[in-house]
């Protein structure tokens, strides 16, 4: 059961230069220079604490006019509600030059958006469902490509809920196999229960999952890191995130994160409940770290 990115004239304009407004998003005057890989800011859902936000502007820069961020709604039941939302927590905090984007229920997703999100200094993307954003990335999977190469040239990818749910490669899309009617956890541990289906992979070795203390999700990251021994499984607490720079992460916010790894490297199986041995928990704390494989 595992599995399986304004003019036309205004819209484009937004995204390739200045010539609607002062303060449209623009790809052209902005030549990153040379930079390492960036960073991953993975939010457990809830709400964004200042803190949070100050960090994400502060390691972005977005206080420099050259600088912009693009929020990605694709994950989201309304994009214009999650865009303005999305937009506002920022703009709160003086961030003027962010933009929201739909692809492709309300933006195509052209040559000029391609270059536009490559060259953003922050991709956010929002909560919603995050098997709805990766469709829209297996309709488009450019955009995939483009966020990937966003990352390469030093950005930072943000994502909260089912945003941080799409930066694993497997992903737990909170469906079972076993127990069609959606619950918000599981209440068993199960063989070939869990349903994953393949994120953004900006993440390797790791299984996110979100929302985590305040949905009691230990049975569904313990199940994956039984069916996937060889990954990290991470629990992140709402209004709360990890700050990942190469195999480091920081714990931001409010709350906690739960760690499971599976040290025996294996599970096992009897009349379809799983098992195992060997499998540590950490929790960290807000300003605490630690490494990710």
């Amino acid at each position: 059961m595992k599995q399986k990115l304004l003019c036309i004239g205004i819209i484009i304009a937004g995204f390739a230069g200045l010539s609607c407004s002062e303060n449209d998003l623009s790809a052209e005057s902005y030549e990153p220079e040379s930079r390492q890989a960036g960073s991953l800011l993975i939010i457990g859902g809830g709400s964004r604490p200042d803190v949070m936000l100050n960090q994400i502007i502060d390691e972005t820069d977005l206080e420099n006019e050259e600088n912009y961020a693009i929020v990605l709604t694709m994950s989201g039941f309304n994009p214009d509600t999650s865009g303005y939302y999305g937009e506002r927590q920022f703009r709160e905090l003086g961030v003027e030059n962010i933009r929201s984007y739909d692809f492709e229920r309300r933006n195509a997703f052209t040559e000029q958006a391609a270059d536009s999100l490559e060259n953003a200094a922050l991709i956010y993307i929002t909560g919603g469902s995050q098997s709805r954003f990766m469709e829209a990335v297996g309709d488009v999977p450019e955009i995939a490509g483009s966020i990937e190469n966003a990352y390469q040239n030093g950005a930072m990818i943000a994502g909260t809920s089912a945003g941080a749910a799409i930066m694993s490669r497997i992903m737990i899309t909170g469906d079972q196999a076993n127990y069609p009617e959606y619950t918000s956890t599981f209440y068993h541990l199960e063989k070939d229960n869990m349903i994953t289906a393949e994120g953004l992979g900006l993440i390797e070795g790791v299984i996110v999952d979100q929302h985590f203390v305040e949905r009691a999700r230990n049975n569904r990251l313990l199940t994956a890191v039984m069916e996937y021994p060889d990954h990290v499984g991470i629990g992140i607490s709402e209004s709360t995130a990890i700050l990942v720079k190469g195999n480091e992460a920081e714990v931001v916010g409010n709350s906690q994160v739960l760690v499971y790894r599976n040290l025996s490297g294996d599970s096992i199986t009897e009349n379809s409940k799983l098992g195992a041995r060997n499998i540590r928990l950490d929790i960290y704390l807000p300003g605490e770290s630690f490494t990710v494989h």
